[in-house]
């Protein structure tokens, strides 16, 4: 009865879940496959050809540089945010934390389109460049990696931080202390002690960030542009510039392929680092 019950209670959000999105995903990587007679691969015809193209494999390989990098970049940041916030008293902590998340409280659009305006030719960072005489002239910063990356950091930190403040604050101080008692340093106790611990959190955010870096597409479009086009860009090219249906379910079948790679990968990366991560 207990089972029953059990099953009543989940069926609301099992079905939703089965129609709004194992349905629709299942509808669209069938949609990305070609007939059995086509070509010299049959049904992964299109794949074939999404790798036989230069300029598809250079968009898949940057969109995997510019996520691989934001992630690094957001880790290291994010963590040394989250360490010195989980060490505050707590009167200064809920301050921190309101100041370090504070950016996630306005539009993805609206933080893509500040950088935009930071860095462009007449932007506040190229002024200050010519005032300190660093430049003799405007800089290109728009539609490159660099801008790309700087801005989607900007974006993902904050998430970052969200998820390892709790994670670090978990952390028993009197490991820290007997750490410290056995002779070792503050730098010693955060690689031997507080990162081991810290592994669950850096895999959750390394996922979480990647993951969102590379399905991206309103940073990506404003900042990088068709000089720097990445799979989310692309995917919209195709489907509603060019209208091939097809060719953007091939996309979004392969940014889902790698989404889920990138899970497993990093689930196993945890466990092997710490046992008890899950």
């Amino acid at each position: 009865m207990k089972r029953l019950a059990g099953w009543m209670l989940a069926s609301p959000a099992t079905l939703a879940i089965t129609f709004l999105l194992v349905i629709p995903v299942a509808i669209t990587v069938g949609l990305s496959f070609g007939s059995p007679g086509q070509g010299d691969w049959g049904i992964v015809q299109p794949y074939a050809d999404f790798f036989a193209s230069g300029f598809r494999r250079n968009v898949l390989w940057r969109t995997f540089t510019v996520a691989g990098w934001v992630t690094v970049i957001s880790l290291a940041a994010g963590l040394a945010t989250a360490y010195v916030v989980a060490r505050c008293p707590p009167w200064m902590k809920s301050t921190l934390i309101v100041l370090a998340v504070f950016p996630l409280l306005t539009g993805v659009v609206v933080r893509s389109f500040a950088w935009l305006v930071l860095l462009g030719r007449e932007g506040m960072v190229n002024q200050v460049l010519q005032a300190t005489g660093l430049t003799d002239g405007p800089v290109a910063m728009l539609y490159t990696p660099g801008a790309v990356i700087v801005a989607m950091v900007y974006i993902f930190v904050p998430l970052m931080v969200l998820v390892l403040v709790g994670v670090l604050e978990n952390i028993p101080e009197d490991l820290m202390q007997a750490s410290s008692s056995l002779g070792a340093g503050p730098v010693a106790s955060f690689f031997q002690v507080t990162l081991p611990l810290a592994v669950p959190g850096l895999i959750v955010g390394a996922v979480l960030v990647f993951t969102a870096s590379f399905t991206s597409y309103a940073t990506p479009h404003l900042l990088g542009g068709t000089r720097q086009m990445m799979m989310g860009t692309f995917l919209q090219q195709r489907a509603l510039v060019a209208f091939d249906w097809p060719g953007a379910a091939v996309v979004a079948a392969i940014m889902l392929a790698v989404i889920v790679a990138t899970v497993l990968v990093m689930t196993r990366l945890a466990r092997r680092l710490n046992p008890m991560a899950t």
